[in-house]
């Protein structure tokens, strides 16, 4: 056994010895087109100092590569480990490290670590890190980090982390952690943390967390969290939280937790939990407390406090209390109404008031002043 094994390295040893000079050209090759040290020109792969003009071989540098101005069109693949320096301007395929630019750094795909452009950066990819732009920041792919534009901050997916744009945020999918615009954030997708702006917050999806917004605050999915609005905040979907507008709350759907707006809320689904506006609030289902001048719904079960008017309406009912001045249900209530006029055409309860009358009480009982009653049908 011995033998055969002998025998078996003396074959592999045989086969190996004409490959070995073909191996020592192939390193003498790398070495050759690896330059060590300080490489000026357009020298493709550096490990050291590279200085150039404008690049249009460049492959790889590990270490510095400077330059005056951006690469060539067609030729910006290569990639700079290390640090990719512009006097005024630099880019490259792809940056991993400190990217700094007097005007503006660019990369094709993707920049990671610490990226400044004195009016502005942008990557065709991904940022990644802690990325700065005098004028702005913008990729075509995702942000994670810190970013900030000094003017605005554009991203055509998504964004996480810190995002702050001086003017605006504007992000293709979504955004997870805090944004801030100096006047607006959009997103086409979730909006997910804190958002705030002066003037207006949008996302094509969800908004969660926090939202503050000087005029307006929207999603065209759901708002979930406490969300503050100057004029007015709705959703395409369900709103649940605590939600304040100046002027009004709307949702396409469900609003849930307590909504407090200037002039009036609305819901084209149901309205669960405290809902408090100025003039008036209005839904086909409403579920808890409503104070408002006017209150109006189909089906409704709690407290409604509406010193002007409180309507049910389509045949709607009424399970709970109502404290207004005229009381108007056309359909059925259970409960109690106290104003100054109460109708309803069936009535399970207690009407307190000058004038009530109810449609489907025997005549004796019909229209009667102070208090009336009746036990349904």
């Amino acid at each position: 056994m011995r033998a055969s094994s002998l025998l078996a390295g003396g074959v592999a040893l045989a086969a190996a010895l004409p490959l070995a000079p073909a191996l020592q050209a192939q390193r003498r090759a790398d070495s050759d087109r690896v330059r060590y040290g300080i490489a000026i020109g357009d020298v493709p792969r550096v490990k050291g100092l590279r200085l150039n003009y404008r690049d249009r071989n460049l492959e790889r540098v590990d270490g510095v590569n400077v330059t005056v101005w951006t690469p060539y069109d067609e030729s910006f693949g290569g990639t700079v480990k290390g640090v990719a320096l512009g006097l005024p301007v630099t880019g490259a395929g792809e940056i991993e490290g400190l990217a700094l630019g007097v005007l503006g750094v660019g990369a094709e795909r993707s920049i990671e670590g610490l990226g400044v452009g004195g009016l502005g950066l942008g990557a065709g990819g991904s940022l990644r890190g802690i990325m700065v732009g005098g004028l702005g920041v913008g990729t075509g792919g995702s942000l994670r980090g810190l970013t900030i534009g000094g003017l605005g901050v554009g991203a055509g997916d998504r964004a996480e982390g810190i995002t702050l744009g001086g003017l605006g945020v504007g992000v293709g999918d979504g955004a997870r952690g805090v944004t801030l615009g100096g006047l607006g954030v959009g997103g086409g997708g979730e909006l997910w943390g804190v958002q705030a702006a002066l003037l207006g917050v949008g996302g094509g999806g969800d908004l969660t967390g926090l939202t503050i917004a000087g005029i307006g605050a929207g999603g065209g999915g759901r708002i979930k969290g406490i969300t503050i609005a100057g004029v007015g905040a709705g959703g395409g979907g369900p709103v649940a939280g605590l939600t304040i507008a100046g002027v009004g709350i709307g949702a396409g759907d469900r609003m849930r937790g307590v909504q407090v707006a200037g002039v009036g809320i609305g819901s084209g689904g149901e309205l669960e939990g405290l809902s408090v506006a100025g003039i008036g609030v209005g839904a086909p289902r409403i579920r808890g407390g409503a104070v408002a001048l006017a209150v109006g719904g189909v089906d409704v079960t709690g407290v409604v406090i509406a010193p002007a008017f409180f309507r049910i309406v389509n045949e709607g009912t009424l399970h709970g209390g109502s404290l207004s001045a005229f009381n108007y249900i056309k359909g059925t209530q259970r409960g109690l109404t106290i104003g100054i006029v109460n109708y309803a055409h069936t009535l399970d309860g207690v009407q307190l008031g000058l004038v009530n009358y109810v449609r489907d009480n025997p005549a004796s009982r019909r229209l009667l002043p102070i208090v009336n009653w009746g036990n349904g049908r």
